[in-house]
């Protein structure tokens, strides 16, 4: 298997995957905001299901430096999937359109000219963003073959 770059596991191929996810659901999920954090590179941890109380966050924690964060809700919350594509990519260009249609409202996201869409505005961002990456990633030569010339 090809060395990666990038401090994250995941492949292009596997972003694209979990930005199809982001644009299929139909509501907040918090399975599939620990994947979009894992996804970005962050530690997460998730809410073991025979732990429930009042002190044990939501979906679970992700470690951001040698701290450990409530995991925010990426797949619900528009600032939370507007934050963590300005951490993680501070310098891209995005922008998120809300279309009104017969049926449902959309949302339109675009991110480094990457395109998705979502039933939610916070999923279109994240897919969008997932797909940017997943370009990014592709086009990034492996460090291997960089080295080999």
């Amino acid at each position: 298997m090809p060395a990666t770059t990038d401090s994250s596991p995941h492949r292009p191929e596997d972003l694209l995957a979990l930005a199809d996810r982001c644009e299929a659901a139909r509501k907040p999920d918090r399975g599939l905001d620990a994947d979009i954090y894992e996804a970005l590179g962050f530690n997460v941890r998730r809410k073991p299901s025979h732990l429930v109380g009042r002190r044990t966050p939501p979906g679970g924690i992700y470690q951001e430096g040698s701290l450990w964060k409530t995991l925010g809700s990426a797949s619900a919350n528009i600032d939370v999937a507007v934050g963590l594509l300005r951490q993680k990519a501070p310098d891209w260009r995005w922008s998120l359109q809300s279309l009104a249609g017969e049926d449902s409202a959309t949302f339109q996201a675009l991110v480094a000219e990457c395109q998705a869409s979502g039933t939610i505005g916070a999923l279109a961002i994240c897919a969008a963003l997932l797909r940017a990456l997943a370009r990014a990633r592709s086009a990034t030569p492996a460090t291997t073959d960089r080295d080999a010339g």
